[in-house]
């Protein structure tokens, strides 16, 4: 390199330093990390939730819940046994029981849940042990096939807390 042109790489060295372009380099430099940040999210982004499912192997409502849940996106990995196992292992009390046991994200689900309110819970993450629709209310998810004749009885979907007890999550009326 000649003595010319070290002199100009200088002199373009120092022109690009003026506060005006120091302020615009920083806003670029900003501007990329922040672009950068939000890449990896993008990339890394799962597919499909997973949610595990505990049921009976013949039960038909429990299928349709499943069909449910994949439908909107969801993906399911499903037991065909140990349904009461799983509801005592995630510690949902009995009288929240339902015909399937599932967790997701780490919350428990019991029974005939909507995806809306999965979508909620896991949206919100309040310190709970999860959701529970109890019985099998018809027109709930799973429950709202045509042989029920189009049939809503009202259900509320409700949120375990850690201390046994529940609030109401969400009413279907």
């Amino acid at each position: 390199m000649n003595s010319k042109t070290k002199t100009a790489n200088t002199q373009n060295a120092r022109r690009m330093t003026t506060p005006n372009s120091t302020i615009d380099l920083k806003r670029r430099q900003l501007l990329a990390g922040a672009l950068l940040l939000a890449l990896p999210r993008t990339w890394a982004a799962p597919g499909r939730l997973l949610v595990e499912v505990w049921k009976d192997p013949t039960c038909g409502c429990c299928k349709d819940w499943i069909a449910h849940l994949e439908k909107n996106g969801f993906e399911a990995r499903v037991h065909d046994a140990g349904n009461t196992d799983a509801r005592k292992r995630l510690g949902i009390p009995s009288q929240y029981g339902s015909c399937h046991t599932a967790v997701v994200d780490g919350y428990a689900l019991e029974g005939h849940v909507p995806v809306r309110e999965i979508l909620r819970l896991l949206n919100e993450r309040p310190n709970a042990i999860g959701l529970a629709v109890p019985g099998m209310p018809i027109g709930s998810p799973g429950m709202d096939g045509p042989e029920y004749g189009r049939r809503r009885d009202p259900y509320d979907v409700l949120l375990l807390a850690r201390d046994g007890m529940s609030r109401i999550f969400q009413s279907y009326r």
